[in-house]
């Protein structure tokens, strides 16, 4: 199992396109526990951390947006999971400046690094693979990306900042993500308003559904889903996935920092 397939249950973007940044503040963390079905019985098997810091730099000040996920320890023999992915990205606006992802999942070890050009509509792409020996290969590759294209972390965080009060039950967009050197559509449809329990309390959320053309990261067609709170924080509490593999949960254990 890759946990980044895990993580593909967040590629949502905005209704928007770079709007005004009025949800992320720095200093927010949310953490999640992630379950996976096991021989029929859902497992917590690792922790998700996502959160946020000021990065000041000789020209301006971003936002780091971080996402982490760790296996419990007694998982770790079994399949040992240390994955980081971080996003830097305009504070205002959340357009995306550099990505980075490094990742060690069961000894497999990969990291990819995205230097964009908002000019040019280009990506400088690093990507550094571990051999089945133990020695690692790089490959530098320029990659042409749409206007609208977001690595994972960007528009995981970008979601956040969507008008989702303004759409209609039934609205669906297709969006773009980058993802190992690939643009790939994703659909995300709005598909009703629920109340749910969760560790931060009793919440009121939109819940979505997410699909991904040509690509069997994802299963089903109503197997994702993803409850975000129907407020202006807009945190994602639970998720729902298919992946060829399995199935599993991510569900909400804190949340602090929040802006609103």
């Amino acid at each position: 199992m890759r946990l980044s397939s895990l993580m593909t249950l967040f590629f949502l973007s905005s209704f928007v396109i770079f709007a005004q940044n009025n949800t992320i503040p720095a200093g927010e963390k949310l953490l999640y526990t992630a379950t996976y079905n096991m021989s029929g019985l859902l497992n917590e098997l690792a922790q998700v951390t996502m959160e946020t810091s000021e990065v000041k730099t000789s020209n301006s000040t971003l936002l780091k947006l971080k996402c982490s996920a760790v296996t419990f320890s007694k998982w770790d023999n079994f399949f040992k999971i240390r994955d980081l992915y971080e996003s830097y990205v305009s504070p205002k606006t959340l357009t995306p400046y550099l990505y980075n992802r490094d990742i060690n999942e069961g000894g497999y070890e990969k990291f990819m690094k995205y230097k964009y050009n908002h000019k040019s509509n280009t990506v400088s792409s690093l990507m550094r693979k571990k051999r089945r020996d133990g020695t690692f290969w790089e490959v530098n590759e320029t990659v042409k990306i749409g206007s609208s294209t977001r690595d994972i972390v960007a528009t995981l965080y970008h979601i956040r900042n969507m008008d989702i009060h303004k759409a209609n039950i039934g609205d669906s967009q297709n969006l773009t993500v980058l993802f190992d050197n690939k643009e790939s559509v994703v659909r995300v449809q709005y598909v009703s308003k629920e109340t749910i329990n969760t560790a931060i309390g009793k919440k009121e959320c939109y819940k979505l559904s997410i699909s991904v053309n040509n690509s069997n990261v994802l299963k089903g067609n109503n197997d994702n889903l993803i409850w975000l709170t129907a407020d202006a924080n807009k945190v994602p509490v639970y998720a729902k996935f298919k992946i060829p593999v399995g199935n599993g949960e991510l569900k909400i254990k804190s949340a602090t920092g929040l802006k609103n």
